[in-house]
């Protein structure tokens, strides 16, 4: 019973098991006859026959046919006779006309088809398993690299008939819509007239796609035509860059680039190497004798590794029945499609990465991106079809021996930007200084040039007239090439790129409003009625009326000048006092005392009518002056007394000497005199109880009184020191709850360029020849051309030929300047009386421009970006911004200008002195 359960064990394993022997055919052209291909296709069979555990009870056999490379008829009778041998699989041919052949035969008759092959159709094909990356793939890595270097103008050399055609995607839809092709059929016996043709149009960057076996040809048509210089950059599409001679590159600066498939970096692809190295005598072969193996040998060897593991998987669940089929009859094998799906859905490492496939093609690769640079070809990023290129030495692409090269950098006066330094001993760019200037220096160290700054002629950046059809500024000399580069403020627009070229931008920036809010627009957060009031008074002058005399306070006139007329007010003249107000004096002994003459000490005390506090400096200015001078323990601007009134304007203002009051009179206040006696007055009986003096305390606090008058001494001494403490405690909650009102409330009649555009009162203008003013004078946005026309037709000229003197117009009152927003930043951070209105009209950059088709460009680009990364432009942006000592500290004076709450120690003088006078009392 054993036995027989054992037999019936050994029957079901062998009939799930494979065959014992699995015929597989191989398709090689004539040419190909005992190449790296073929004998990768065999050592690849022998290694899998040798390593059991991967098909252990089976064994691999070649059916090896060659065919001649344009004759598809007799290619399509082999593989037929193949197929009526019982292969199970087709490999080959890597020809695409013929690989089309063969590919509908194997889908007629249901045979795995493996390729690799370049297939220019991304549509789905039955049956195929294409290893090589489909093209669409391939396109994309060659437009990401393109795009990460900038090109612009670039030349592509194709040789064979089908290579416009693989490479259409890449001509179509270019990485930018100006991208400028130049497309040239070149054969061994053209490479030199077409290379020709690309210098004479100077075009610096060429992608090749010829064929590997004329490659050395088309490298020695490049020496011979001196085209291996900094300047050109030669991108390949084949995969097999590293097993070419490239000794009479290494030593120049002329830029290579490819990408490859077989990474020689890996561990296991070291270690398949090594053994396929030692295998004699075909190993050295299929390494070409460089130890490098090729991308085509390297898939051809994965497509039988693929086809293996599909196999092993086949086996788990499936019994594999080889048939011989006929192309005539068409009649399809049943196990095909089986194989086929098993074979699709492998996933391995193999000599080119990750392998795995959808819908019979590729996906999930990756694709090493190598670069020569000093002396040798080394890995400097990689591409992914889902993540795109990932460049990680992104110096290589910008270092160059050419350190002896100088460059003519043309340039513009601008701070911060650049600045000529006032020493006239100092020549050539040590005359120079700025953020441009320490940016260009950064630059030509990390790139590799020298280079000699110059102030364009005509200090304009580069505007197109339309009536005369010529630029002007760095644009013309960059256009006419008096100059290599441009590193000044410069921004990056259509009309100048379409002439010359741009780097990445190293900042970016927009056209905001720079302004100075006038004096009046202190005032427009009162009441209307008070605010025309005050708005009328233009400048207040206090002046002694007659020579002080001993005695009780005496007044000073205030005289008030005529009143502003419409067109001063538009003019912006500064108003130095808003408020009337009062000085009186009085003069008191100094015992011992002989710096004050006669020996009296002047105390000065200002009564302040309006609430507003503009004008406290002019006030303590002239208090200064007062005879027998100001007291020391005062400091200049320091407010004594501010009461709260309603002010109305006065075309004069008196107080006599022996009392009086204020009373308003037609919005005029004039003085009041003292009570006739001959008015009767009623009479006031003192019940000072405890209810009554407790409410006349607390009606002198709230300076209201309360009809109680103390009589005896002692009391009125008391009451006295109370009204004396209740006056400072008030005086000093008034002051400071008016400048908490006051403070940090300006409102400026513009808030954005709507406004601007909707008044006519305030002129706005832009810098003359400037991106700016190209950009309203070009926008096809309304309110943009309206002000555009109103900026054209103002007279005088609303344009200003620089920055400082548009800044100044601007402080000059009635003047928006249209500016750059990092100069606008420079500028406010400099005057505290500027501000922004609104935010950006628009998005841009700066970058540093260069000629069409200038070599410099990429690499500086390349620069550009890692020092954005490390941050070195910020660093130089704060130290040509914020830490230059001429910084306006807004924080601090936010911080002065705010009004602090009355604490104990600011009324621990007055309070101490109420409590010893109750005490001695």
């Amino acid at each position: 019973m054993a036995l027989l359960f054992a037999i019936v064990l050994i029957l079901v394993a062998t009939a799930m098991s494979l065959p014992a022997v699995i015929r597989i055919g191989g398709i090689f052209t004539e040419d190909q006859k005992d190449s790296p291909s073929e004998l990768a296709f065999k050592y690849a069979i022998y290694r899998i026959n040798k390593d059991k555990s991967l098909l252990p009870n089976t064994s691999l056999v070649y059916d090896i046919e060659y065919v001649p490379k344009d004759d598809s008829f007799r290619t399509s009778k082999k593989a037929c006779k193949q197929l009526s041998r019982s292969v199970q699989g087709i490999f080959g041919p890597s020809d695409p006309l013929l690989g089309a052949h063969i590919q509908s035969i194997c889908e007629a008759l249901d045979v795995p088809h493996l390729e690799a092959r370049v297939d220019f159709e991304p549509t789905f094909k039955e049956f195929s398993i294409n290893l090589y990356p489909a093209q669409d793939h391939l396109n994309k890595a060659f437009k990401d690299l393109m795009s990460f270097l900038n090109w612009t103008r670039v030349a592509i050399i194709y040789e064979e008939d089908y290579g416009l055609f693989k490479l259409q995607d890449l001509v179509k839809s270019p990485p930018s819509s100006r991208t400028e092709m130049y497309i040239r059929q070149a054969g061994p016996s053209s490479y030199r007239q077409v290379l020709r043709e690309v210098r004479h149009k100077e075009i610096y960057k060429i992608i090749v796609d010829t064929d590997p076996a004329h490659m050395q040809q088309f490298f020695r048509a490049i020496l011979q035509l001196q085209m291996n210089d900094y300047r050109y950059h030669y991108m390949f599409t084949t995969f097999d860059i590293e097993t070419f001679d490239l000794e009479d590159f290494k030593y120049n600066s002329v830029n290579m680039t490819a990408f490859r498939l077989v990474d020689l970096e890996e561990p296991k692809v070291v270690d398949v190497l090594r053994h396929m190295e030692g295998f004699h005598p075909i190993g050295p072969a299929i390494l070409n004798r460089s130890g490098v193996i090729q991308a085509e040998p390297a898939l051809v060897y994965d497509s039988v590794q693929v086809f293996a593991h599909g196999l092993e998987a086949l086996d788990r669940s499936h019994i594999l029945t080889p048939a011989n089929l006929s192309c005539e009859k068409e009649e399809p094998w049943d196990d095909g499609l089986s194989l086929y799906n098993y074979i699709n859905a492998a996933g391995i490492h193999g000599l080119t990465g990750r392998i795995e496939f959808n819908e019979g093609k590729r996906n999930n690769f990756k694709l090493d991106l190598l670069k020569l640079k000093k002396e040798e070809l080394v890995k400097v990023g990689e591409w992914k079809p889902g993540s795109g290129v990932n460049v990680t030495d992104v110096g290589a692409f910008y270092e160059t021996s050419a350190t002896n090269i100088t460059l003519v950098v043309m340039t513009r006066e601008e701070k911060p930007y650049v600045m000529v330094k006032e020493d006239k001993n100092l020549t050539g760019n040590a005359r120079f200084e700025g953020f441009c200037i320490d940016l260009l220096k950064w630059i030509a160290g990390q790139v590799g040039f020298q280079y000699a700054i110059r102030l364009v002629p005509d200090h304009m950046y580069g505007v197109y007239d339309p009536e005369t059809k010529e630029w002007n500024g760095i644009v013309r000399e960059l256009m006419e090439k008096r100059a290599d580069l441009a590193v000044a403020s410069m921004t990056i627009n259509y009309a100048r790129e379409s002439v010359i070229d741009f780097t990445k931008p190293f900042m970016n920036l927009g056209i905001g409003i720079l302004f100075k809010p006038t004096d009046e627009t202190l005032l427009l957060h009162e009441p209307p009625r008070r605010r025309d009031m005050a708005l009328r008074t233009s400048r207040l002058h206090a002046r002694q009326l007659h020579p002080l005399r001993d005695g009780p306070i005496q007044p000073l006139r205030v005289e008030q000048s005529a009143p502003l007329s419409g067109r001063e007010r538009r003019r912006g003249k500064p108003i130095q006092c808003q408020q009337q107000f009062l000085v009186h004096y009085r003069n008191f002994p100094e015992t011992g005392q002989r710096t004050q003459p006669q020996g009296f000490r002047t105390h000065a005390l200002a009564t302040l009518l309006l609430h507003e506090s503009t004008c406290c400096r002019d006030l303590a200015l002239h208090a200064g002056r007062l005879r027998n001078g100001f007291v020391n323990h005062m400091d200049r601007g320091e407010i004594f007394t501010l009461r709260m009134g309603r002010a109305r304007a006065m075309s004069e203002l008196q107080m006599s000497s022996t009392g009086g009051g204020l009373r308003h009179q037609g919005g005029h206040v004039s003085a009041l005199e003292p009570e006739s006696e001959d008015i009767p007055l009623p009479r006031t009986v003192n019940d000072f109880t405890l209810a009554n003096s407790f409410w006349f305390t607390v009606g002198t606090l709230m300076q209201q009184g309360s009809d109680l008058n103390p009589k005896a001494t002692s009391t009125r001494i008391v009451g006295g020191i109370w009204w004396f403490f209740t006056l400072i405690i008030i005086s000093s909650y008034t002051a400071n709850l008016a400048a908490f009102l006051t403070v940090e409330r300006m409102i400026t009649p513009i808030e954005n360029a709507a406004d601007l555009a909707e008044q006519t009162e305030i002129s706005y203008g832009t810098l003359e020849g400037g991106s700016t003013m190209t950009f309203f004078r070009d926008s096809k946005i309304g309110i943009y051309q309206k002000m555009w026309r109103f900026m054209e037709s103002k007279r005088p000229t609303v344009f200003v030929s620089t920055y400082e003197e548009g800044v100044k117009r601007v402080l000059e009152g009635d003047y928006a300047f249209l500016m750059e927003s990092t100069m606008l930043d420079y500028a406010v951070q400099r005057d505290c009386n500027l501000t922004q209105i609104g935010g950006l009209l628009d998005s841009k950059g700066y970058g540093i421009a260069t000629p069409k088709g200038s070599p410099w460009r990429d690499k500086i680009s390349l620069a550009i970006l890692e020092l954005q990364e490390k941050g070195v432009i910020q660093i130089l942006y704060d130290k040509w911004w914020k830490n230059t000592g001429d910084v306006c500290n807004r924080d601090e004076k936010s911080k002065e200008s705010k009004a602090n709450a009355l604490g104990v120690e600011n009324i621990d003088v007055p309070l101490s002195i109420a409590v010893k006078e109750l005490g001695t009392t």
